[in-house]
């Protein structure tokens, strides 16, 4: 029931969405594309459910020519960054093209976020279950730190998730996740691992 009950939610509120930004996201998409060269939207591949791999969509909120798979950007100074860019990633809607992956049913509105499929060999088998539900827009250690947490505290909190799931907890996640948003909780990683201070979950 639980499963069945998600997936409505995640059709109906991604569909609400599509709808309510569809404007917003085609202005955001325009001033990207003025702003800097190259296209408004990143697509890159990641794990999704059972370590399946699928395409991720974001806003482009760095330059066209920097490597995708680089370290994740400490600072709102990175010179990576775009104008428009920071602006998208500190209000998180650099995200919104990913209600088209909850449509199409490869992420959910709630569940970890869907990190890189070569990243996968770093888990331990209790961590690898974060593969047990499909990636979301917004999880667990997104509103319990999110930049402030490593590497194995997001992995902790995923693997968290997934043992206690249930509807009225992702909603739950939601309310904290708009909560966030509004009073801009710190989303530049401190330090990616406890043995590494290298390579970000997302860029």
């Amino acid at each position: 029931m639980y499963r069945f009950f998600k997936r409505a939610f995640d059709l109906c509120a991604s569909i609400m969405a599509i709808v309510i930004f569809a404007i917003p996201m085609l202005i955001i998409a325009t001033i990207i594309r003025i702003d800097s060269s190259g296209k408004a939207i990143f697509s890159q591949q990641r794990a999704g459910k059972n370590a399946k791999p699928f395409k991720i969509y974001k806003f482009r909120s760095m330059r066209s020519d920097v490597d995708p798979y680089g370290a994740s950007p400490k600072s709102g100074r990175d010179p990576r960054i775009t104008k428009i860019g920071l602006f998208l990633r500190e209000t998180s809607l650099d995200e919104l093209p990913q209600l088209f992956n909850v449509l199409r049913g490869e992420m959910s509105l709630v569940g970890p976020r869907p990190l890189y499929v070569e990243q996968i060999a770093e888990w331990s088998e209790h961590e690898k279950k974060r593969l047990d539900v499909k990636p979301g827009l917004t999880g667990l250690a997104q509103v319990s730190g999110r930049g402030s947490l490593t590497r194995e505290a997001k992995l902790a909190l995923d693997v968290e998730y997934v043992q206690n799931a249930s509807f009225f907890y992702d909603i739950k996640i939601v309310l904290k996740t708009i909560w966030q948003i509004f009073k801009k909780d710190k989303i530049y990683e401190e330090k990616y691992s406890e043995s590494q201070d290298t390579r970000g979950d997302e860029s």
